[in-house]
């Protein structure tokens, strides 16, 4: 791809996001019920290609289990409330009352007491009880201290999920996480995050993760593009990706799953991120706003209580619809954020496509007009996509 002249000492990439493209209508429709959603990574199969974010305002074991129960994998976040409190309850409650000016302040104080052992196996083996698929994700500097934990509670995939999840970090004053050799002599599946190139995408996949996670910055309570500058936008980030999984492919006949992780709020975006080449998606906001997430109409990052350099923010998001209502429907709304499977899967039947792979070869285009041709009257009443 052409490079863009920044300035006579730097170039760059143009990249695009969710709203710069737009998914091309092909020769053929197909009946929405002939079309198959479903996604397997490693021996198990889901009936969504849905990973619920690990984030506290998100995931709780009881979450978990219904999303399970729907379809989909929710990934409990064992570095947050959960483990860190027997009851976090009275915790929830106070965060989402705390006022704008407060809430990251009191967040550090909140998530300041320790993580205990014994509760990363206990709520793994809480949602094991309920006989689902379970996942969990651990920070590259957490990973080997509750590796054992995780396994004493049966956990049957594990996210190491950082801001930047690098293949080859390098420190002067600790040992860190020799990603490989930990994914070739640990017990589970393995899926790694985030990134946002196609050469880190590549040497993660090297690794021997079974899948990826991409994405850096793009979540609505993620604030990392803004304090550390770093980012790319996602439908770019995401082809890049796809690209390294097919020289990966290549190289070594083993599959690596792409998992699109943040950025999308609507079934357009879902549909997109799988049309640039993704497997699967991870979504947070979205389901944050279901009545049952233990927000309570509020959504925060994994980073937005760091001690130090916070980079997430508590951002309110409503209560929108049940989590059923928000992943299978029906919609109640006209704005594409409930029922984001069915979306998908009417997407993919407009287009013609049968099956996920399938649709990765969806004809896509440079569309800035996308959200705005012929919508005025939407904008000006604020309602539909212009609300």
């Amino acid at each position: 791809m052409a490079e863009i002249e920044i300035g006579r000492g730097k170039s760059g990439r143009r990249a695009y996001g969710f709203d710069d493209i737009a998914i091309v209508p092909s020769r053929r429709t197909r009946d929405p019920e002939d079309v198959d959603v479903s996604w397997e990574i490693d021996a198990f199969k889901f009936e969504l290609p849905l990973l619920a974010s690990a984030m506290d305002g998100v995931v709780s074991p009881q979450t978990a289990i219904e999303i399970g129960k729907l379809g989909g994998l929710g990934v409990l976040n064992l570095e947050g409330l959960w483990t860190r409190y027997e009851d976090p309850e009275p915790f929830f409650a106070e965060i989402a009352n705390l006022p704008a000016d407060k809430a990251t302040q009191r967040m550090q104080e909140i998530y300041a007491e320790p993580i205990k052992e014994t509760l990363v196996t206990e709520r793994i083996r809480e949602m094991k009880r309920a006989g689902i698929v379970t996942a969990a994700s651990l920070t590259p500097q957490r990973t080997e201290q509750y590796a054992k934990a995780t396994l004493a509670g049966e956990l049957d995939i594990l996210v190491i999920q950082g801001t930047v999840a690098p293949a080859e970090p390098v420190s002067k004053n600790a040992e860190p996480l020799n990603l490989k050799k930990f994914i070739r002599e640990f017990e589970l599946p393995v899926i790694v995050g985030g990134t946002a190139s196609y050469q880190a995408a590549l040497h993660l996949m090297r690794t021997g993760a079974v899948g990826i996670l991409v994405g850096v910055g793009p979540g609505n309570a993620c604030t990392t593009r803004g304090v550390l500058g770093l980012g790319v936008p996602q439908a770019t980030a995401i082809a890049d990706a796809a690209g390294a999984r097919m020289r990966h492919l290549d190289e070594t006949g083993v599959y690596v799953q792409v998992i699109a992780d943040g950025g999308m709020s609507k079934g357009g975006d879902v549909a997109k991120a799988i049309a640039c080449g993704a497997d699967a998606v991870m979504i947070g906001s979205p389901l944050a706003s279901a009545y049952e997430a233990p927000g309570k109409g509020y959504h925060w990052g994994m980073a937005t209580f760091h001690p130090t350099l916070p980079r997430g923010a508590r951002v309110k998001v409503s209560q929108r619809g049940s989590l059923k209502e928000i992943l299978v429907g029906p919609a109640h709304e006209n704005d594409g954020r409930l029922n984001l499977f069915g979306a998908l899967r009417t997407s993919m039947a407009t287009t013609g496509y049968e099956t996920i792979k399938e649709f990765q070869k969806a004809e896509v285009m440079v569309a800035p007009a996308l959200q705005t041709e012929g919508k005025a009257l939407q904008q000006a009443q604020g309602v539909g996509m212009g609300h």
